[in-house]
């Protein structure tokens, strides 16, 4: 089948505690002495991270600096993951004694309708709050990061998107056409990084929860997977590791290259979503980033996951990514950012030992108060039916499918916040064989309130 997609998609961020507070990061000010456009960016000077403050886009960044090396903080994204220089970030900055500190967070309330006879329709609420401190530390800079949602009052159900598969909501049955809650806390962490020689660092990660070295930098922390409330359905083929209870993580950045290995826990996180689960540090991955121009950010990984799915604990997993994000400031308040990724995941043993492919497209364009975004996937999907002992005669085959997303949201600046008002619609394409199951042209859409901290 030919694979094809089209894409758009932006908006909002995490969370922490600060003192002080300062207008957010704006990245289309171009205000900082670097090269404009896609030129690449100058070869780092050596840096004391211990006493280094530097200024972005004519904006004091309060001490705020790359955590795992000599560069821009605004490449930072999630985990250990890198995004372009220019990428947008919203957040209140702030200084409390000897820490930096910087607060991302939002709350949407959604209006679900999923088309079709398998879809269902649910009005809930996702959020997060992420919080950032960092110093300086014996020549080097610790960064400390907490992540937080009161996504699990959805119910361990979660809420309905056709065609998503992935995790349990009691730890029995499979969620099929259901997106799962995250976990209450998504990540605690530490990083410490310091210089070895000129443009040379080393650092070490560790989080529980926390994200190994797997995948791009996960779809809620991109420019384009900010905007749109509901998950991607190759969440599971490409950075569903964002949350992992158990992750050690140790790299190499020279200039605008990374080069990283992890060890975590290959289980995904249980039903119970309000605890902590005991790390096992059995599975692992490697990654190498690169960011060859301020406007580019590229990454491949793979990564062996030892039974990731409680529901089927003989299979294990190996899972390959690559990525491309694009990111150009366009002007104050003007924002355009586009991703292509594509995954595999091949199974070891059990029902499932066939490869299965992932591909995804998303894009957004913020205009001022307007952002549209729109999203493409097409997906290898084997577990729509159920498993082989279901006795659904499509159980366990393999179904390639598309969904195509377009929506978009005007803001409206209130203070240090923003209130977002918008709206999405989705199509999809099925093959005949499970058009009776879903309809011939299923459509789904949502329908969203957010208040994002912008700063």
């Amino acid at each position: 089948m030919i694979r094809t997609f089209f894409a758009a998609t932006a908006l909002a961020m995490p969370f922490a505690a600060t003192a002080q507070s300062m207008p957010g990061m704006d990245h289309s000010m171009h205000q900082m002495a670097e090269p404009a456009g896609d030129a690449p960016a100058a070869p780092a000077a050596p840096m004391d991270h211990a006493a280094m403050g530097h200024t972005m886009h004519g904006m004091d960044m309060k001490g705020f600096v790359g955590a795992l090396g000599p560069y821009s903080m605004m490449r930072d994204a999630s985990g250990t993951a890198w995004q372009p220089d220019t990428a947008p970030m919203w957040a209140i900055m702030g200084r409390l004694g000897g820490w930096s500190t910087m607060v991302h967070g939002f709350a949407t309330l959604i209006h679900d309708n999923q088309g079709g006879p398998r879809g269902d329709s649910k009005t809930f609420s996702t959020s997060m709050l992420m919080g950032s401190a960092q110093r300086p530390l014996g020549g080097g800079t610790l960064t400390l990061r907490g992540m937080v949602s009161l996504d699990p009052l959805m119910g361990k159900r979660g809420y309905p998107l056709l065609l998503a598969s992935g995790e349990s909501a009691d730890g029995v049955t499979k969620l099929i056409d259901r997106q799962h809650p995250h976990d209450a806390f998504m990540e605690l962490s530490a990083t410490y990084s310091h210089p070895i020689t000129e443009g040379l660092s080393g650092f070490v990660y560790f989080g529980l929860p926390g994200e190994p070295a797997l995948g791009p930098a996960t779809f809620m922390h991109r420019f384009p997977g900010m905007a749109n409330p509901e998950a991607p359905i190759s969440h599971h083929w490409l950075d569903s590791t964002h949350v992992t209870f158990g992750v050690a993580t140790a790299g190499l950045v020279y200039r605008g290259v990374k080069l990283e290995g992890s060890v975590f826990t290959g289980r995904e996180p249980d039903a119970e979503r309000w605890d902590f689960e005991q790390p096992r540090f059995d599975s692992w991955s490697v990654r190498a980033s690169w960011n060859p121009t301020r406007n580019l950010s590229v990454q491949v990984s793979h990564g062996f996951l030892k039974s990731p799915e409680g529901l089927h604990p003989d299979e294990d997993v190996r899972r390959t990514t690559a990525s491309i994000t694009w990111n150009r400031a366009l002007g104050p308040k003007r924002n355009w950012q586009s991703s292509l990724a594509w995954g595999r995941n091949t199974h070891l043993g059990g029902d499932h030992a066939h490869p299965a492919d992932a591909f995804l497209l998303d894009s957004a364009l913020q205009l001022g108060r307007w952002t549209v975004f729109g999203r493409a996937e097409n997906v290898d999907k084997d577990e729509l039916f159920g498993d082989e002992d279901s006795g659904n005669p499509l159980a366990g085959q393999v179904f390639n499918v598309s969904k195509f997303s377009l929506g978009g949201y005007h803001s409206v600046p209130i203070g240090k916040v923003a209130f977002d008002l918008g709206g999405l619609v989705s199509k999809y394409a099925l093959p005949d064989a499970i058009k009776p199951a879903y309809g011939a042209s299923p459509t789904s859409f949502m329908l969203f309130m957010r208040l994002r901290i912008t700063g």
